[in-house]
């Protein structure tokens, strides 16, 4: 310290209140002994331009850290007047506490002090000189020492050459044979930092704030972003409203984004982010564009077993039946029809934007049978169809127009227990009668067992005598028995 400084000291300011007896008793105070690297607490009683005076304890001792310690790469000091500081003894110069904070900078030490500062773990600065195998080499107050990579920075797979010709602040990991073996470490120091960082943003983030930071790495799975202190990460699914195959395509290293937190585990030190959410949702807006019966293009992005899905946009996909891909065989998996990557024209049958869903069909539109006046057919009608499927309840059978109708089980004709999934097929024909058309639910009631009885009396009139004459008098026959009588005598040639 300078002379002026100490004179400074000791001299009353205008208007001061103590006298110079007091002030000579301060400054003649003998200085507490300490010994070499034991840390000290006390607070910033002033601030020149060369030195930091700190008060170690009710104004009766002083200590001096060299400002250039203090200041940051912009010679700027974060620390004021009234400020706790934590420094070590470094030795007493001309009755004067000298401290610091680290030694290797302003401190400038030999092995033994380097000894010490690794005894009493004392900060050091280092030049990094540069890039050797395993890590870095350094230099601290002259003496070359060595710093693993992965002790460079908390996380593995550093550009450790992005620190040539910088000073970094270390702790002395290893001090062997005399100082010519010196292992340096930062960690300790950057967890520190760390813990500083993360309990300031403890107090400062809160869920659904919206964040602004640069992408610090990209995964398969989603992106870190640098929080100052903690890495957020967006996943893959909250990158976009359209599906992301490859966040790289999306996001790059060193990008500015601006994200929205969506939760926060502070015991895990994790932290969730989504940039979609800070996009406009297309769903909200889907009704709009998209009218039911409207033609469009879009691109096969996924096959299920139940249909493909179709992005219409980015973020808006609808799904196309397996029964609406306009095939003329009957599909097993929608492959047989379509591919991923295919553009296709689908047709849009429903939009229910509240669901997020959009039905699809690429087959040509047709007009609804039960919209017109004529069927086809009407009630009473005599039919025949095919076994479409076979349910607990009944038998759909397909109908000439394309149409399905439903022979419930009473309405079978068969014995009561009947087991009609083995006895009719599906494809097998089916003669059937209308018994009712419900156009508004669009259903048509069929019955198998009155088709039956229509066709049993058609074969008595066939086989009854003309003109109604009566024949040669013959035992009398059930309707059934008339009928297999008939048959004999078609097949033989000759009356029984």
């Amino acid at each position: 310290m300078s002379e002026a400084e100490k004179v400074q000291e000791i001299t009353p300011s205008e208007g001061g209140e103590e006298n110079l007896a007091e002030l000579l008793d301060k400054s003649n105070t003998k200085p507490k002994k300490y010994s070499q690297g034991q840390k000290i607490k006390g607070k910033i009683a002033r601030i020149s331009e060369e030195w930091v005076f700190v008060d170690l304890g009710g104004g009766k001792s002083e200590g001096v850290i060299a400002r250039s310690e203090l200041e940051d790469e912009q010679g700027q000091i974060k620390l004021a007047e009234g400020d706790e500081i934590e420094a070590q003894f470094l030795y007493l110069q001309d009755g004067e506490i000298v401290l610091t904070t680290k030694i290797g900078g302003q401190a400038k030490a030999n092995k033994k002090q380097l000894e010490e500062a690794y005894r009493s773990h004392i900060p050091v600065e280092g030049y990094v000189v540069g890039e050797i195998k395993g890590g870095l080499e350094v230099k601290v107050s002259g003496v070359r020492a060595f710093c693993p990579a992965s002790h460079i920075e908390l996380r593995r797979g550093a550009n450790l050459s992005k620190y040539i010709g910088k000073h970094l602040t270390f702790h002395i990991l290893e001090y062997k044979e005399g100082g010519r073996n010196i292992i340096l470490t930062r960690r300790e120091i950057l967890e520190q930092e760390q813990e500083k960082k993360i309990a300031h943003l403890k107090e400062t983030l809160q869920v659904g704030q919206e964040i602004t930071g640069p992408v610090r790495s990209i995964q398969n799975f989603g992106a870190f972003v640098d929080l100052g202190g903690l890495d957020g990460l967006i996943p893959v699914s909250e990158m976009s409203w359209g599906r992301v195959e490859n966040p790289a395509e999306v996001l790059k290293v060193g990008q500015q984004v601006q994200a929205k937190i969506t939760s926060i585990d502070w015991d895990k030190q994790r932290i969730s982010l989504t940039l979609k959410h800070t996009q406009t949702d297309p769903w909200l807006t889907v009704s709009q564009r998209y009218q039911e019966g409207a033609w469009l293009q879009g691109t096969v992005v996924r096959l299920t077993d139940f249909g493909a899905f179709v992005e219409l946009e980015p973020g808006v996909d609808g799904l196309v039946h397996i029964s609406n891909l306009n095939a003329e065989q009957h599909v097993k998996h929608p492959k047989e029809v379509v591919e991923i990557g295919q553009k296709v024209d689908v047709r849009v049958l429903k939009v229910d934007e509240q669901g997020r869903r959009i039905s699809l069909t690429m087959e040509p539109e047709r007009i609804n049978p039960f919209h017109s006046q004529d069927l086809g057919f009407k009630e009473g009608d005599l039919l025949e169809g095919t076994v479409e499927s076979v349910k607990p309840y009944g038998v759909f059978v397909k109908l000439p127009n394309g149409l399905t109708g439903l022979v419930p089980n009473e309405e079978m004709g068969t014995t009561k227990g009947a087991k009609h999934a083995q006895m009719f097929k599906v494809g097998t024909p089916m003669s059937v009668v209308v018994l009712g058309i419900d156009r508004e639910n669009e259903k048509i009631r069929l019955s198998r067992k009155a088709a039956l009885e229509i066709t049993e009396k058609q074969n008595v009139q066939e086989y009854a005598p003309p003109n109604g004459k009566k024949g040669k008098e013959e035992p009398p026959l059930g309707s059934l028995g008339v009928i297999l009588k008939a048959k004999l005598e078609e097949k033989w040639g000759k009356k029984i």
